[in-house]
């Protein structure tokens, strides 16, 4: 599933934080860097520090205003420890991930982070929806550019993953009724073979195992292997049986 997520630095001043920020990025495959006004960054530190992210860097969009680095952008979410005069609507980390990782699967979103010295300005978080707040120590609330973005990716990552892995799961259907009971009606016979399953003291056994499969909702592919899983027990028994004739 494609996720169209923007990382947006403003003023970045040190280049290995432009570095670090990649290798950030390219651990939860976020791919699109936006730099505005950033440090020469194309920098033997930088790519040092991106231990590899190489290619994160080498794309960098570069803009010289915020506005240039938002365009095509629906969604913007600027990071800020500051309490402001005049208050943006806050999300916190984990509420901004999940609304910014669901929609960046139809629309454009950015994530926007300010330089190190000050953060974003007024003027900057103005073109920004919401305000997204990391909660640290309140009486040591700055965080490193880089580790902020860390800390954002990996919740968007959670989310985008979560979405994909859903996706793969759709894409082969649970198998139907019909063969899940024939599944059933094996399983029994060869426990009954195996002499797990006393057939006239059955108890709950096999109320239990449809219990557990049926919460496992397996697909077809997956109840092929366990039929070919119990016509190999099946097998087995057949030859243990004749062994002892």
């Amino acid at each position: 599933m494609k996720h169209a997520v923007r990382i947006v630095l403003v003023e970045t001043s040190h280049a290995g934080n432009i570095g670090a920020t990649a290798r950030a990025m390219k651990n939860m495959s976020v791919e699109k860097l936006c730099l505005v006004r950033p440090c020469k960054f194309r920098t033997y530190d930088a790519y040092a520090r991106s231990s590899g992210a190489n290619d994160i860097i080498d794309n960098a969009t570069v803009c010289n205003t915020l506005q240039d680095a938002l365009v095509g952008c629906t969604r913007v979410y600027g990071t800020s420890a500051r309490a402001r005069s005049l208050e943006w609507q806050s999300v916190d980390l984990r509420s901004a991930a999940t609304e910014l990782g669901e929609a960046s699967t139809r629309e454009d979103v950015a994530v926007v982070f300010g330089n190190e010295r000050s953060g974003l300005s007024n003027e900057d978080l103005a073109l920004c929806h919401r305000r997204l707040h990391i909660p640290t120590n309140p009486s040591f609330s700055s965080l490193n550019v880089a580790a902020a973005v860390q800390l954002v990716v990996y919740e968007l990552g959670q989310v985008m993953g979560a979405e994909d892995t859903a996706e793969r799961e759709v894409a082969e259907p649970v198998a139907p009724v019909d063969d899940v009971e024939r599944f059933y009606t094996h399983l029994q016979q060869t426990l009954e073979a195996l002499e797990f399953l006393d057939p006239a003291k059955p108890r709950q056994l096999m109320r239990r195992l449809r219990r557990l499969y049926n919460r496992a909702r397996p697909t077809s592919t997956e109840l092929s292997i366990l039929r070919g899983i119990l016509a190999a027990a099946d097998k087995c028994v057949a030859k243990t049986r004749g062994d002892s004739l």
